[in-house]
């Protein structure tokens, strides 16, 4: 899988407020810049729609503890996993992964 040209999906959240269906409701939670790379391909683009629609659903990302920093009441990952770096392999977010294509369509698919 090629990565040297990748698809980049920027998501940007500002601070808020949690809503009933948060952990903390009332109380606010800290915004975050999230970058996701996917290969420049057909195989790419199809999951980059699936994240898309996963996303438009609501069910990217949520509200928690951030399993990276153990800071509480900020905007996480919600089961989804992307690749925050170009290279490294999976033990470090990036590519070569030669499964992830199929892992993260089944993990948005399971998210509805």
């Amino acid at each position: 899988m090629s990565i040297t040209h990748p698809l980049k999906q920027k998501w940007q959240f500002k601070n808020g407020k949690q809503k009933r269906n948060h952990p903390n409701p009332g109380k606010k939670y800290y915004g975050t810049t999230r970058i996701c790379y996917l290969p420049s391909s057909k195989e790419g683009m199809k999951i980059l729609k699936l994240m898309a629609d996963t996303f438009i659903g609501k069910c990217f990302f949520t509200i928690g503890t951030s399993v990276t920093t153990g800071k509480s009441d900020c905007v996480i990952w919600n089961g989804i996993h992307c690749k925050t770096r170009r290279t490294g392999g999976p033990t470090n977010y990036g590519y070569p992964d030669k499964t992830y294509l199929q892992r993260v369509a089944s993990e948005c698919a399971h998210k509805g």
